[in-house]
């Protein structure tokens, strides 16, 4: 006779293999749409037709499906906060706590919501820890700073974006824009990946969901500064960073392959505005 917690890893077992798969195209995926353009919008364009489409977007859900208008309003709420500030780059002191404090709300507010108002705890943000990180993992490091030191000295300098970040020449102004870069990078991962990403992805599959994240994702980092043509390289970088979450799950990971990706920005940035300041990159 089965013991009770082999009946119960059998139940588990059976629910997972039983359990529906999530559609890549369904209606659902019209309202999430329009949440993801009014990101668009909102940070990209800088329209104010941006609260429209974001209102619109959760109207239709409400129409199609509650539990979607549920976590589309979470989304929601985070943009509508990340949208009361300017995400131009900024690192004096007061903007740097100004910007710090909103999108820590961003952030935040949907987490609280989920965990003590719906009470599903849908927003989690997983470290993984006590598992060691494959070889792959490993090597996909190392190719991220390859990937960096070969592509963004060409892609800020000839392009001239990186005028859209301050000509840092002080100290203390050097290490504003260091704790600056990361700790937007950081951010990118708890609010796009761990926020949006697992949000949209109770709802849709991860293709269809990793599509839409990489929408909010990208035109965030348009406003920040990733203009012209940025978007060739910020696309791939957020629907990768949304493939290796699902496949990893863990939140550590993915921020120590944006903070990579990061350093090698931020190292850039100092040499655009002063080329004598480490001569390593080629462009």
């Amino acid at each position: 006779m089965p013991s009770c917690r082999s009946s119960g890893k059998l139940e588990r077992v059976t629910s997972t293999v039983l359990a529906p798969a999530k559609p890549i195209v369904s209606w659902g995926v019209v309202p999430a749409l329009l949440v993801a353009v009014s990101a668009t919008l909102l940070f990209a364009v800088q329209t104010p037709l941006g609260y429209a489409t974001l209102a619109a977007g959760l109207l239709v859900s409400v129409l199609i499906d509650r539990a979607l208008a549920r976590d589309l309003l979470l989304i929601a709420l985070g943009l509508l906060i990340i949208s009361t500030i300017s995400l131009e780059a900024d690192i004096s002191y007061g903007n740097m706590l100004l910007m710090g404090s909103v999108l820590g709300s961003a952030v935040a507010v949907p987490y609280l919501i989920s965990r003590f108002v719906y009470r599903d705890h849908a927003v989690r943000f997983p470290l993984r820890r006590g598992q060691r990180w494959s070889t792959l993992e490993r090597s996909w490091l190392v190719i991220v700073l390859a990937l960096g030191w070969a592509l963004l000295p060409f892609y800020f300098i000839r392009s001239g974006v990186y005028l859209n970040w301050p000509a840092v020449e002080a100290p203390d102004e050097i290490a504003r824009l260091f704790v600056g870069v990361n700790a937007v990078g950081i951010w990118d991962e708890l609010f796009f990946i761990c926020t949006v990403f697992t949000l949209l992805r109770r709802h849709f599959a991860m293709p269809t969901a990793n599509v839409l994240q990489a929408i909010v994702f990208v035109s965030f980092l348009w406003e920040l500064g990733y203009q012209a043509w940025g978007p060739l390289l910020t696309i791939p970088f957020a629907l990768v960073q949304g493939w290796i979450f699902s496949k990893t799950k863990s939140l550590l990971y993915v921020i120590a392959v944006h903070l990579l990706f990061d350093l090698v920005v931020f190292l850039v940035l100092v040499h655009a505005h002063h080329p004598h300041f480490l001569p390593i990159f080629v462009y």
